[in-house]
């Protein structure tokens, strides 16, 4: 194939994506995969990290094992997009491609919260692994989960923290003596079901759990141990656990694609306002949750419309907007919603009562892409 394809990010996208193109073109595939990173991780990944449940080097998949005929992966760190003339500066050269896909996933904009880093976040593996130590020791007084604004990342995560953490002070005997408290910008955990937000205000009831709707953390101050919301009023906590607010990288904002933060797109087709340039994942503004497995199936929609470009075909069917998320309850218990985002007036989302099934099902989700991407 004559046709340079360049990906930008080697996320759940970008390696769906680059898979596909090298399941069906072969050695023929003119695919370069780039990202700055040495490794991949799950993002419920975090979650095991923060909770002593996985160490950091047991969820990282090397890059290097990234063996697909037609595409090579290189570890360099973008410092330009040119989205029109669809070429990209790293600190390694220049790459100029024929079809341009950014997936670079979204970052963590610390500046936009005060007193917020790395140190009290969680969203980020290695925010995990630096909080697991204070969560270990942590055995009386305020706990509190606070979110920095939306969207945000795998939406059910921080009430699973909640939940987990809960199991983790009863395991230890001490949660008689701790409160746990989650606060959120949106009105309910999961608005696009409200049976699964009724499921988890229960568990919450259940163990103690003190919810807190429609409150956005605005500032963190360390030094006084106390969140400050965007209605005015302050809550002090002795343990803080941060989901930083969402935005674009750096350097898809200068390229001037962006809008509100996020690059514009078909929700269709995942293509951007450039031609040949497409963008898919928590990158883009696609109407749907930035997780994963929504990701995963923008990238098959965008991989199938290059290949339908490339071959002259019909342009594949539009992407559906629908995924599965799985939901740690606690208690080794784990529940899904099923999300449709695009197929009537507004979101729907279907239950997945917590049960055996659903777990053996995300440990399959989880194994089945190893498999696919890295050849585990």
């Amino acid at each position: 194939m004559d046709e340079r394809v360049v990906v930008l990010g080697a996320g759940f996208g970008g390696l769906e994506l680059s898979t596909i193109l090298s399941e069906e073109l072969g050695d023929t595939a003119n695919v370069t995969l780039i990202d700055k990173g040495d490794a991949f991780t799950f993002g419920y990944a975090k979650l095991d990290v923060l909770f002593g449940r996985e160490t950091l080097d047991a969820v990282r998949l090397p890059y290097r094992d990234v063996a697909k005929p037609g595409v090579r992966v290189l570890r360099e760190t973008i410092a330009s997009i040119d989205p029109e003339a669809k070429r990209v500066t790293t600190d390694a050269g220049v790459h100029e491609a024929d079809v341009l896909v950014i997936a670079l996933g979204a970052d963590y904009d610390y500046a936009a919260t005060p007193g917020l880093s790395q140190e009290n976040e969680f969203y980020s593996v290695a925010g995990a692994a630096g909080l697991a130590p204070a969560v270990r020791s942590f055995s009386e007084g305020h706990a509190l989960i606070g979110v920095c604004g939306a969207p945000f990342k795998c939406p059910p995560a921080p009430s699973e923290c909640a939940l987990l953490l809960h199991d983790e002070l009863a395991r230890r005997g001490v949660r008689d003596a701790c409160r746990i408290s989650f606060s959120i910008p949106l009105g309910s955990p999961v608005p696009p079901s409200p049976e699964t937000s009724a499921a988890l205000l229960e568990a919450f009831a259940e163990r103690g759990i003190e919810f807190l709707p429609g409150r956005r953390v605005t500032a963190v101050d360390p030094a006084r141990k106390v969140a400050q919301y965007d209605d005015g009023s302050e809550l002090a906590y002795d343990l803080f656990l941060g989901v930083p607010k969402h935005r674009a990288p750096d350097v898809v904002i200068d390229s001037g694609m962006t809008e509100d933060g996020y690059v514009p797109v078909d929700p269709g087709t995942l293509a951007t306002r450039y031609p040949g340039v497409y963008a898919v994942g928590d990158v883009s503004t696609a109407g749907v949750p930035k997780a994963g497995v929504f990701a995963e199936g923008a990238a098959r929609v965008a991989a199938r419309g290059i290949l339908a470009q490339l071959r002259g075909d019909d342009p594949p069917a539009p992407y559906s907007g629908v995924g599965t998320c799985y939901i740690e309850f606690g208690g080794d218990r784990i529940g899904a919603v099923t999300v449709d985002f695009r197929s009537g007036p507004r979101p729907t989302g279907i239950f997945g009562v917590p049960s055996p099934e659903l777990r053996a099902e995300k440990e399959r989700f989880g194994s089945d892409r190893c498999a696919r991407w890295f050849g585990m």
